[in-house]
């Protein structure tokens, strides 16, 4: 056993532990409100970051079925060099002036939302706007009909827009992502959707899941909703206040207890397993990457079929891909915010989709503070949700303060009406009963 490993099976034990102590004073997780804001505030920053990064490369490179040539996918010479077409740009678009590089805006500017952001902040006012902790399928269809456009450019794709479909034909959650009526129901959507469920049950992935039961069926089913389950218990783990200095120790004891809850006989824990041990045989990222590629895309291994199906693009924005390319980025990024976000940006396929969720979740981890020390600068705080969608206060124009205040709301609803926990107004903390992680 190495020692990073070690490392991780010492804290599992530690939480283990936690778990068969009396419910007492003394056996409560104590976690700051205050603090918890500036993790959200980091969770909104370092998504817009990432996403806005990715969305350079977004769809450039895909792959073509078969042996790897130079060109096929992007390598870290690629970093700061002219971005190439995506797949459905053609040579009427100019792109002469745009580099493979962070995007980042000034306090002057505004991040505009896009569809890694812009749902989770769909649900996130919901869940505020009727006082709850679980959405009830007519919620969710009255909130996409009021915020969401119908006509193009509406920023919807495959199973989102198909569901977005359903739901103006009367059909409710979880109808929308039944496979006879919704086709696209492994198409990735529910994976950036729901992410921020994970935020609003701190320590208690469980809850978590449940409350992101419908808002994950509303897209996805089968190994596409235990993907997107994946990516939210890392965010409710997120928050268990045990220190570790290394960062990377921590993302990895994070995946890892995540990966436990994955039925090993479907094709993401067979992925998770297969990349882990990439990235511990010591290659180059590219080189895993290219691994990935050729194991699941031309040889169809591990039960992952999207290439005879003869979908478009090889179904290059299916939730298996995108979890295969993220988990490159994840353990080759090695909890650096920006080298995990340069890593996703070069991955190739839906690239803005991997780099959003980790960019949100190194965000929370080191919060606000963390992420523009890592970019050594101050960034812009306003979002302007209406880039996306509509019908939301103040034209859409808000900030990650506010952002960060709301999430505060649900959280505290959550601690007290679903984990059994307390709220010290005094010092300002949550209360959670320890022997209630699971």
């Amino acid at each position: 056993m190495n020692f990073n490993n070690l490392y991780i099976f010492i804290i599992t034990l530690f939480l283990f532990s936690c778990e068969s102590v009396s419910e007492n004073e003394s056996s409560l997780i104590q976690i700051s409100r205050a603090e918890y804001s500036e993790k959200l505030y980091g969770f909104w920053l370092g998504q817009s970051i990432a996403n806005w990064t990715g969305l350079i490369t977004e769809m450039d490179k895909i792959g073509n079925i078969g042996e790897i040539k130079t060109g096929d996918f992007y390598t870290r010479n690629d970093w700061g060099k002219k971005d190439q077409r995506s797949i459905w740009e053609d040579e009427s678009i100019d792109k002469s002036d745009i580099i493979i590089d962070y995007v980042l805006k000034d306090k002057a500017e505004s991040w505009g939302a896009d569809d890694d952001t812009d749902i989770e902040y769909m649900y996130q006012y919901l869940l505020n706007f009727y006082e709850t902790s679980t959405l009830t399928p007519n919620q969710i269809r009255a909130g996409w009909l009021k915020h969401i456009k119908n006509v193009e450019e509406n920023f919807l794709w495959v199973s989102n827009q198909r569901a977005f479909d359903l739901m103006t034909e009367g059909i409710l959650p979880p109808e929308t992502s039944n496979p006879s009526l919704n086709e696209y129901f492994e198409m990735i959507d529910a994976q950036l959707t729901t992410e921020i469920f994970g935020l609003f049950s701190p320590t208690r992935p469980e809850i978590s899941v449940k409350m992101a039961e419908l808002p994950i069926s509303t897209t996805a089913r089968n190994e596409a909703k235990e993907i997107a389950e994946f990516y939210i218990r890392m965010h409710s783990l997120a928050s268990i206040p045990i220190h570790i200095n290394d960062i990377k120790n921590k993302i990895f004891w994070l995946a890892d207890r995540s990966r436990a809850k994955l039925n090993d006989e479907q094709y993401p824990a067979k992925m998770y397993d297969y990349i882990k041990e990439l990235y511990y045989s010591n290659i180059k990222w590219e080189s895993a990457r290219d691994s990935i590629y050729n194991r699941y895309q031309v040889q169809e291994q591990d039960g992952y079929d999207m290439t005879s199906r003869e979908l478009y693009c090889n179904g290059c924005y299916a939730a298996g891909i995108n979890f295969a390319s993220s988990l490159v980025s994840l353990f080759f990024g090695e909890g650096d915010i920006k080298e995990t976000i340069k890593i996703g940006t070069l991955s190739g396929w839906d690239s803005d989709n991997p780099t959003s969720t980790w960019g949100g979740l190194i965000g929370f981890i080191i919060g606000k503070s963390g992420v523009e020390k890592a970019f050594e600068r101050d960034f812009s705080n306003k979002f302007n949700i209406h880039r996306t969608r509509q019908n939301f206060p103040n034209n859409g124009i808000d900030t990650f303060e506010n952002m960060a205040n709301e999430g505060i709301r649900i959280v505290d609803r959550v601690v007290k009406n679903e984990l059994n926990g307390t709220i010290d107004k005094e010092n300002n903390l949550w209360l959670i009963p320890i022997n209630n992680i699971k």
